[in-house]
Order: structure tokens, then C-alpha cells, then sequence
């Protein structure tokens, strides 16, 4: 007696066996390689010491397997985990490096960043291009500029929303005798100005 036979993909898989439909049945390889993010230092890798951390994560669909700076392993929390974070050490001979960071996903999939780091001991500089007050409210327009990055301005305890860069004009209104000005790079290095 013939019975109806429920299909269903591993069914036809067994069934049909060979050919392109056999193409089909085998699980999918894995084509997406572990991406790598440093979140610190701000800014990329500019410190004001020869020594400092960089820390990030390495991000995989499948998981990561390993981690290596320099072809050195880095340890990780848990390998296979799709998020890894990670952390590292420089020792910067001179001014500038540069470190390769490698990741291995679970897959085999291997991706590399070059993060060039350097030593940057110089202060950006500032400049108030124009002063208002009106009573108690003081408005002030200035430039920040840097060799590297300016990467913040603060008037009076609050950061500004800039687009960081070499050279960043600002604006700011804040209320009182004076504004206290501070400028911050890349690097860690800060300039600061009372407008009055």
C-alpha cells in the first residue's frame, strides 16, 4: 500500500542524495572574519608616557578563538565567546610604533589591525577670538588647535559637542564673572584658559 511521505529538507537530502540539491543540504561555511575595535586610548593610540593601555573587543558571528599582539596570545575571558574583550600593554621605543593585532575566529577565519601608537608630549592651544557678556550671561567664541587631535573643549564643566580634529572652532554660553576654558588632545594633554 502506498503511503504519503511528509517532505521535509532532511528527507530530501536523504532521498535525492547527490548533485546540487546534496550542495544545498551541507551547512554553511563560515565566511565572516572576527572584527576588531580599540576603544582606548581616546582617539587611537597617542598617550603622554611611552607605556600605556590599549583595550577593545574582537566581535564574531561563530566565536573567537584566539587573540595575538605581535604574535604574542593574549589571554581571553572564555575562547569561543562571540565577544571578547581584551587589553594590552605598549613600550614604545622613540616617539612611534606600531602593533598588529590578530584574531582567530572558532572557524579558523583569521583578520589583522595595525594600530600605530606614539607618544605625543605637546599641549594644544587655544585662543578666545571673541568675548560678550550681557548681565549675568557670557558667550565666547574661540579655536583650539593641535598638532595631533583635539579631541574635547570644556567651558566651565561642560564638554561642547565638536567634530574632532587639527584645528576646532567653539562656541559656548555660560553665566558669571568669567568662563574657565579647557582644551584636551588626543593624548591626554590639556590646555586651559580663564575668559574674563
Amino acid at each position: 500500500m502506498w503511503r504519503p511521505v511528509r517532505w521535509n529538507l532532511r528527507t530530501s537530502c536523504v532521498l535525492m542524495g547527490g548533485g546540487a540539491l546534496l550542495a544545498s543540504c551541507a551547512p554553511r561555511s563560515d565566511t565572516f572574519k572576527p572584527r576588531i575595535v580599540v576603544t582606548a586610548p581616546d582617539g587611537g593610540g597617542a598617550s603622554t608616557t611611552r607605556s600605556f593601555v590599549v583595550s577593545g573587543y574582537v566581535l564574531d558571528d561563530q566565536g573567537v578563538k584566539s587573540l595575538a599582539v605581535q604574535g604574542v596570545n593574549v589571554p581571553l575571558e572564555a575562547a569561543g565567546e562571540k565577544i571578547q574583550p581584551f587589553s594590552f600593554r605598549t613600550l614604545i621605543r622613540g616617539s612611534s610604533a606600531s602593533y598588529t593585532i590578530m584574531a582567530t575566529d572558532t572557524s579558523g577565519n583569521v583578520s589583522s589591525l595595525v594600530l600605530p601608537v606614539r607618544v605625543d608630549t605637546v599641549k594644544p592651544t587655544l585662543k578666545v577670538t571673541r568675548l560678550e557678556r550681557d548681565g549675568q550671561a557670557i558667550r565666547v567664541s574661540g579655536v583650539a588647535t593641535d598638532d595631533q587631535r583635539v579631541a574635547q573643549v570644556i567651558v566651565d564643566g561642560n564638554r561642547l559637542n565638536i567634530t574632532p580634529g587639527t584645528r576646532v572652532e567653539f562656541f559656548a554660553e555660560t553665566t558669571g564673572q568669567y568662563a574657565d576654558i579647557q582644551v584636551r588632545d588626543a593624548a591626554g594633554n590639556t590646555a586651559k584658559l580663564r575668559a574674563q
